[in-house]
């Protein structure tokens, strides 16, 4: 059994998807997934699904969503009833966040231990257990509470694998990725300073130096701030030719 979040909400037995009846069912088991097997009040629950005013049957209509969830369990994970409120205890079943977050620990490691080939591969192979946007097919309001914090996750996890891959030398590789995540993410320092070095270290300078400046304009006008850490550090970097 495999439950899956980042794409379509869902039950996965065999490769094969189980059938959830509509956006309610799926907001139930997203929620209780990212509860972490924490309890998940009724109350809390039925904000998720019908925002600040749920009809008043919502505790008996969220027992039946839980209860129709519950048939697809293979007894490798359990929907709890505790007090006022649910938790998923996953057991033996795959949760492809968890599975994200564990591979991608890993590759941070590898990464602080200078390991940088197997830091490639392992956050790799974390990001491509994304199959489309995060949390579709659930309400909006817990679309809104949930995807920033795997999206966040997600970012950090594409800079250490570019982070290892520039540590590597694939240069050229990278700037194509890297001009289109910092067309997508301007103010994102990281990948600016990313794309900085792969220019520079493909014997384009002068192309590294213009995206300092204009990511040094850009938060003027935006933030009314200045360069941070890491633009500066990539800065001072090919400045001096001295790279960490």
């Amino acid at each position: 059994m495999e439950l899956r979040i980042l794409g379509p909400v869902g039950l996965w037995s065999d490769d094969t998807e189980l059938p959830l009846r509509g956006t309610k069912q799926r907001t139930i088991l997203a929620a209780l997934l990212l509860g972490g097997e924490w309890v998940i009040s009724d109350a809390k629950l039925g904000e998720l699904l019908w925002g600040k005013n749920p009809p008043r049957t919502y505790q008996a209509q969220i027992y039946t969503y839980a209860s129709r969830l519950r048939k697809h369990l293979d007894g490798t994970s359990a929907i709890i009833r505790q007090g006022q409120g649910y938790l998923l205890r996953l057991g033996r079943a795959k949760f492809d966040f968890r599975e994200f977050e564990e591979l991608s620990q890993a590759g941070l490691s590898a990464l602080q231990a200078q390991q940088p080939r197997r830091a490639s591969d392992l956050l790799r192979a974390s990001l491509d257990l994304w199959r489309g946007p995060t949390l579709t097919d659930v309400t909006e309001l817990l679309a809104e509470n949930g995807r920033p914090r795997i999206e966040m996750a997600r970012m950090e996890a594409l800079e250490n694998r570019i982070s290892a891959d520039l540590i590597l030398g694939r240069y050229r590789k990278l700037t194509s990725e890297l001009v289109g995540l910092v067309n997508a993410n301007p103010l994102r320092e990281v990948f600016r300073a990313q794309l900085m070095i792969a220019l520079y270290r493909s014997d384009r300078q002068a192309e590294a130096f213009a995206t300092y400046y204009q990511g040094c304009q850009l938060l003027k006008e935006e933030l009314g701030v200045g360069p941070g850490p890491a633009l500066r550090k990539a800065h001072h970097e090919i400045l001096t030719d001295d790279f960490d």
